[in-house]
């Protein structure tokens, strides 16, 4: 399963570690993603998604619809 935010499309980015003397080596910058059980208010329906944290807290302020 592909790591990918479902409420604000983050997915991995790829970089570069450095050390102290500049020389890179390749890394992967992941999204801080959890499994969330979601209620939908009109169908009673409970949805699990996988989300980041940044996306829980735009789904707390905004709300689910």
């Amino acid at each position: 399963m592909s790591r990918i935010c479902e409420v604000t499309g983050k997915k991995t980015w790829v970089g570069n570690n450095r050390s102290h003397s500049m020389r890179a080596t390749k890394r992967k910058f992941v999204p801080n993603l959890f499994y969330k059980n979601i209620k939908d208010p009109e169908t009673g329906l409970v949805y699990r998604i996988r989300v980041s944290a940044a996306g829980i807290r735009t789904l707390r302020k905004k709300g689910i619809m």
